[in-house]
């Protein structure tokens, strides 16, 4: 199987295209590397890394040349930049969907779209589920449910088949501690290691469904395969268990690290909201997706490998 990664030099991105190259898959990945690096790539040399920009169709459809199937991974991220940035949050997530989707048409390809748990906002009840109406309260959001409708529009319209993930809360190894938007896991993984004081936004006690980076990238090679039933479809992509709070995260990477964190509270950051708590059922029924690795075991092997990367600050 021929198979475009786009995002492919990020996090989950370079995750995905690892898995995809070990099963034997070929692979073009496409990234304008803005936020990205060439050496996540490191470990799977077999991908071939087209630098371009999503909102370029004609770059997107060279791309996609050939492809089977095409899975977006690649977005301007973060819930706050967006709320700052709403225009290149809109004009790259938006558009670079829609050329995707474009090329996918052409291509006669199956589109994989990340989309976000984001979209639903401030629910009233929990587990989230797919029938709920969405209330984005960012720009980020927004621009994700709509990406979600031009899937699925794909899928009625041209009988593109397309599947939205809707990821909760992805973690775990290579994820970018530096960046200004980066989540709590990273950030707070670095701050331990070099004895610096964490940053929470807000009290803490906000609970979010962490989902390691393995079991989301099964969700994507699931769904690449995946039967009719689930086109035109947004599954929710948890980890499958309770929600953690941020607190809660901070003191296992604490245990974990052997640190002890004097942590510095600031405002709320604007769009986000307390809680995250996916149900997976419909994943499951239409993908078989069945996450396997437990909140626990996640840190250990992500704390493991920044350790190994960053070290700390005494070892230089």
């Amino acid at each position: 199987m021929r198979c475009l990664v786009t995002g492919a030099a990020g996090f989950i991105g370079s995750h995905l295209c690892g898995r995809l190259v070990a099963e034997g898959d070929e692979v073009v990945g496409f990234d304008n590397l803005s936020e990205g690096a060439k050496e996540n790539l490191a470990g799977s040399p077999e991908v071939d890394l087209v630098e371009g920009d999503l909102r370029n169709e004609e770059e997107v459809a060279s791309a996609a040349a050939g492809c089977d199937v095409l899975f977006h991974q690649a977005a301007v991220r973060s819930v706050p930049r967006s709320m700052e940035m709403p225009g290149l949050t809109t004009d790259a997530n938006v558009r670079g969907t829609l050329n995707v989707l474009l090329a996918a048409k052409q291509e006669s390809a199956r589109v994989v779209f990340a989309s976000s748990s984001s979209v639903y906002g401030d629910a009233e009840s929990f587990p989230l589920r797919e029938d709920m109406v969405p209330l984005p309260r960012s720009p980020y959001a927004a621009s994700k449910l709509t990406g979600e409708i031009y899937c699925a529009t794909w899928w009625r319209a041209f009988n593109v088949p397309a599947i939205s993930l809707r990821y909760f809360n992805v973690y775990g190894p290579r994820q970018d501690p530096a960046n200004e938007y980066a989540t709590v896991v990273p950030r707070f993984i670095l701050a331990c290691l070099n004895g610096d004081r964490p940053i929470v936004h807000g009290d803490g006690e906000q609970a979010r469904d962490f989902t390691y980076i393995d079991d989301t990238v099964e969700a994507n090679v699931l769904a690449a395969r995946a039967g009719q039933e689930a086109f035109g479809r947004a599954l929710n992509v948890g980890g499958g268990r309770q929600p953690t709070s941020i607190n809660a995260i901070l003191a296992k990477i604490a245990d974990l690290t052997s640190a002890t964190p004097k942590p510095e509270h600031t405002d709320e950051r604007p769009g986000d909201v307390r809680l995250t708590e996916a149900d997976i059922s419909m994943a499951t029924s239409y993908i078989g997706y069945r996450p396997k690795v437990s909140v626990d075991e996640g840190l250990d092997r992500t704390v493991m490998w920044f350790g190994d990367h960053f070290g700390t600050k005494e070892a230089g």
